[in-house]
């Protein structure tokens, strides 16, 4: 590929800031030898999310891209579409509040009550008819993961400066296409991260069913339905499984890997659409500066 056509080629389009002074901050203390120390941790405030004059949740959240949070959230949760039209999202940074606004009159009250409890950290909650469109919702046959693919995002996903490498305790996300990762986020919650990455897919009118979806937190039941629903084919951790995940990615023809770092990786859903095109030999193991999460197997 030459340098005009490598002009084209999209990568990290969005990606971490953990430069950012609004996102972490240092905090004193001491070490376990008593020695004073100065460390940076993560910012956590709470976020509401109004859609009209509804009031949906209370999010906590490090605070950025909140307009593409509020409108991922409302979409995972299936109280927007692809169809609907937004007419304004109005975000008061000091009132800790995000309004989506549409055309048409909300009242959610119903569905506000019927929820279904997950192990999504901070906020694990999908409503009920989020799980019957996750059963009518159908993945792309031809999607396809070359294992030189998931080397390469692992490899970059892995080395780009972020937020957990300059404070850790958080949760990133990347969408992908083949070995390119697109849009990296990060948050406190992972479900958080996620519902960022599909607030920027529905902005930008963006298709999930030829993209890999990369996260470091675990494969969880909520985690495989927001994929699905998302129309991503390829869901990819560094972490390990639940066993309901399994069963959902399986249900829904999902690839399902996880405990991917270095050169290893396990396919417990989905197999059929990797393809083995790199030497496992010749892949890099991780270095331990960027080891995010123990996980089993591990050395």
């Amino acid at each position: 590929m030459n340098v005009a056509d490598r002009m084209d080629v999209r990568e990290f389009l969005v990606r971490p800031a953990p430069d950012d002074g609004r996102l972490s901050r240092p905090v004193a203390g001491i070490d376990q030898d008593g020695r004073p120390v100065e460390t940076r941790v993560v910012t956590e405030r709470p976020l509401t999310l109004f859609l009209n004059r509804q009031e949906i949740v209370t999010m906590m959240t490090i605070g950025d891209h909140p307009d593409l949070l509020a409108l991922g959230y409302l979409i995972n949760q299936n109280m927007l579409s692809a169809g609907d039209t937004i007419t304004a999202i109005d975000h008061d940074e000091e009132l800790g509040v995000v309004v989506v606004r549409t055309p048409r009159e909300t009242d959610y009250e119903a569905k506000l009550q019927k929820k279904v409890r997950t192990s999504g950290c901070a906020q694990g909650t999908v409503f009920g008819d989020v799980i019957d469109a996750f059963e009518a919702a159908r993945l792309p046959g031809d999607a396809r993961l070359k294992t030189s693919w998931l080397y390469a995002l692992t490899r970059k996903i892995n080395t780009e400066p972020s937020l957990y490498l300059a404070a850790g305790a958080i949760h990133g996300c990347v969408l992908c296409e083949e070995d390119r990762p697109l849009v990296y986020m990060e948050d406190v919650g992972r479900h958080n991260a996620v519902d960022k990455i599909a607030g920027w897919m529905f902005r930008h009118g963006e298709s999930g069913r030829d993209k890999i979806f990369y996260t470091t937190g675990r494969l969880t039941s909520e985690m495989v339905i927001k994929a699905v629903l998302m129309g991503i084919p390829i869901l990819v951790s560094r972490s390990g499984f639940t066993a309901w995940g399994v069963e959902l990615a399986r249900q829904a023809g999902l690839t399902l890997i996880g405990r991917a770092r270095g050169k290893r990786f396990i396919a417990l859903s989905g197999a059929e659409r990797i393809e083995f095109d790199a030497d496992a030999a010749q892949a890099a193991e991780e270095g331990a500066r960027h080891r995010r999460k123990a996980a089993a197997r591990d050395d």
